[in-house]
């Protein structure tokens, strides 16, 4: 069921530059309809030079909650007046919400980006992890693969000294990381069995991007698991390819999901139905329920 925009209808939104891949609206304003709630879900587009701004403007407009995505995770932090444990030791918000003392934020990236993999039920004690870039997400996929146990992870990016910055700001993970700069990248893939892009190479419009070449997914062993954190164009042509292979592929529209499930949940106070979110994404993209 639909509901009206009127005068008392509350606002949540989502912010990020570029904003117009996102689904985030498509599962939010579905799962609230059905929750029966009069809030509406809205893409906001932000420049990083605009945040101050914009996030002032979201006060004053008395928006009830915010998601953030690229490229805003990290730099957010410093327009909010305080942050969960999770969101300090992962250097990154991407669910915020307002309180008595200003913006309070949270990471939910990392509940939900372990949601798929924790359907494996397979052990993760000896699994080497390799992840493709240092931004916000990536943050989230190495506090993830902390929490799973994972052996080790590398970090593979192209900037030495924001490489290193990221390599040194984890003093409390109870599995080795190592950094490595992108042309390093293929001798390191053959001791990976878990790979993940979170970069936006190949996001939606440049579906024909792609992190790695087909030559760089060979190196990788038949077991290997690719996740892209990117759910659109779905696949993406990582995952196609990889596919394609005869690898185990998962894209991030399960994560999107399950983290925007937390994320609703800790703005209206109840649990949204996850198979309703999951629905509407699947319609929206055209694929069977």
């Amino acid at each position: 069921m639909k509901f009206p925009i009127v005068g008392t209808t509350q606002l949540l939104g989502v912010i990020g530059d570029p904003i117009g891949h996102t689904l985030s609206p498509v599962i939010h304003n579905r799962a609230l309809a059905a929750l029966g709630l009069d809030y509406v879900y809205l893409p906001f587009a932000v420049k990083p030079a605009d945040m101050a701004v914009a996030i002032a403007g979201l006060g004053a407009l008395n928006v009830q909650g915010f998601n953030v995505t690229i490229p805003h995770k990290q730099s957010v932090i410093a327009h909010l007046g305080e942050i969960t444990p999770l969101a300090a030791q992962v250097g990154a918000v991407n669910t915020v919400w307002p309180t008595e003392k200003g913006w309070a934020g949270t990471n939910t990236d990392v509940q939900g980006f372990l949601a798929p993999l924790r359907s494996l039920s397979q052990s993760w004690q000896e699994t080497q992890v390799m992840i493709l870039g240092y931004g916000g997400a990536a943050r989230a996929v190495v506090a993830a693969c902390d929490q799973l146990g994972c052996q080790g992870m590398t970090i593979a990016g192209r900037n030495p000294e924001k490489l290193a910055a990221f390599g040194q700001s984890w003093p409390q993970l109870k599995a080795p990381l190592k950094t490595i700069l992108w042309e390093h990248l293929t001798p390191n893939l053959s001791e990976a069995a878990l790979v993940v892009n979170t970069t936006p190479i190949g996001m939606a419009p440049h579906g024909d991007q792609s992190p790695l070449s087909q030559e760089q997914l060979a190196q990788l062993a038949s077991t290997a698991i690719v996740y892209d954190l990117i759910y659109k164009p779905r696949p993406t042509r990582l995952l196609a390819h990889a596919h394609a292979q005869g690898l185990h592929t998962i894209d991030g529209l399960e994560m999107l999901i399950h983290q925007g499930a937390i994320a609703l949940e800790q703005w209206i106070g109840q649990p949204p139905d996850i198979t309703v979110m999951i629905n509407a994404a699947q319609e929206f993209l055209g694929l069977n329920c």
